[in-house]
């Protein structure tokens, strides 16, 4: 007969529902290691299930180390598991994991840490974009809501200047880090939507052009990181307030929800 006591230590080794662990110990005959294997079991086998279903919320985590710096996002279906503290955990532990080992032997461990939470959720849950940034001063900002997380790298300057660039990142969304990261594509993608603006103007043609490469500038200038204006101080861009620092950017990974 299973007893209480088996059930309280099985539901504190894997976190599981009192119910589901109370079967595990029936269908496992009261051996413990056999029922934490029924549970495993049962967790694979209800995220295989739920996998299908779409992930459009989430959280995204920061950790720092020596020298590194990893971020990992972890999607659900709503905000509610999102905020709940065995997701958090769990997104917590797989960035803690990516930290350490690095984050390709933290995606080959994550489904066996996923599964449980799936099984207690009840909602699909799925890594999303993880990334690991090194270099000598990162810095990195991670919005209030855990929906946004940003890891810069610098060539220079000090952490404080890094933290302050992945807020300004992560508020302003840009697509380029500079002019020549601009693929000549997404230029003739942007040259043809303004043309049509323009043409319909009915100005003369000389004035259609230089107000179509205006469009053109001004567009990819919000666009691009270093010829932003700086959100903390406007009267300067993210560029300028680098060189000031002596300082230039190695990297930037940016994530959101």
């Amino acid at each position: 007969m299973v007893t209480t006591e088996q059930v309280k230590e099985l539901r504190e080794k894997t976190g599981i529902s009192v119910m589901q662990c109370k079967r595990a110990l029936e269908e496992a005959g009261g051996d413990m290691q056999k029922a934490v294997a029924i549970l495993k079991k049962n967790s694979a086998g209800i995220a295989e299930k739920k996998a299908g279903r779409s992930a459009k919320d989430g959280a995204v985590a920061v950790k720092h180390g020596e020298k590194k710096a990893t971020l990992v996002t972890l999607r659900c279906e709503t905000d509610f598991v999102a905020q709940n503290s065995d997701f958090l955990s769990l997104l917590t532990r797989l960035a803690e994991i990516a930290l350490k080992k690095g984050v390709e032997k933290m995606k080959e461990e994550a489904k066996e840490a996923i599964d449980p939470i799936i099984q207690k959720t009840g909602e699909n849950i799925e890594l999303g974009e993880c990334y690991e940034v090194a270099g000598d001063t990162i810095g990195s900002y991670v919005h209030g809501n855990n929906k946004i997380g940003v890891i810069v790298s610098l060539l220079g300057g000090n952490m404080e200047l890094a933290r302050d660039i992945a807020m300004h990142t992560a508020a302003m969304k840009p697509e380029y880090l500079s002019e020549k990261d601009i693929s000549e594509e997404s230029r003739n993608m942007v040259r043809e939507i303004f043309e049509k603006e323009t043409v319909e103007s009915g100005k003369p043609e000389e004035i259609k052009r230089k107000i179509l490469e205006g469009k053109i500038a001004a567009y990819f200038k919000e666009k691009t990181l270093l010829e932003q204006a700086f959100i903390k101080d406007s009267s300067i861009t993210v560029g300028a307030l680098l060189d000031k620092n002596r300082a230039e950017i190695k990297e930037v990974k940016r994530s959101a929800i």
